[in-house]
């Protein structure tokens, strides 16, 4: 079967420091490389997404509500909006970049530099099932991971290589996935 790894938002700005950083990002970067560098050639293909904001309208705001409004970040061509350099030596096989004209949560909201989108790189590559990673949970890596699985792809989170916004949005959102469909395993079991 094929399966693809989809590391979704991995970038300094989701990171300690960085202008929307989660706490234990920087930890989860590492773990991403670790894993990928060790269950990275078992997959039929390793996929990231950025956040990659050039004018994303009411995405950005100076009086944030942190729901549907945020401050400045992931602006493109920025150090904040590159992958975390954890990720320096991965090889991936492809790169998808998303909102850079309005906001966009799901990886399958991007486009890789080719113009194709997420879905058509994964149905090009024969992928059936997909594992979801990155930050955060409680956001992008939900909407990523739940998108997969309308667009008919199995789809599990490796729950230790994910990190939410906070607890409470968290579990909020392992219980949204969990009731779509998305199974949640540790990289232990989701390695090979």
């Amino acid at each position: 079967m094929n399966r693809a790894l989809i590391i979704v938002d991995v970038q300094p700005t989701f990171c300690e420091g960085g202008a929307l950083g989660v706490d234990g990002g920087n930890a989860v970067a590492e773990r991403i490389a670790h894993f990928i560098s060790q269950q990275g050639g078992h997959y039929s293909l390793i996929v990231s997404t950025q956040d990659w904001h050039i004018d994303p309208g009411e995405h950005f705001s100076d009086t944030p509500d942190f729901v549907d409004t945020w401050p400045p970040h992931g602006i493109a061509g920025t150090a904040e909006a590159e992958l975390h350099p954890a990720l320096s030596a991965v090889k991936f096989d492809a790169s998808v970049k998303k909102g850079q004209h309005a906001a966009a949560y799901s990886g399958f909201e991007g486009m890789a530099d080719d113009g194709r989108t997420l879905g058509e790189i994964l149905t090009a590559a024969e992928v059936e099932e997909v594992d979801v990673a990155g930050i955060a949970e409680s956001h992008c890596v939900k909407e990523t991971a739940l998108d997969a699985l309308k667009a008919g792809f199995g789809a599990r989170v490796i729950y230790d290589l994910t990190v939410p916004v906070d607890h409470e949005q968290g579990e909020a959102a392992r219980t949204e996935m969990v009731i779509a469909g998305v199974v949640y395993v540790p990289s232990e079991e989701a390695a090979f």
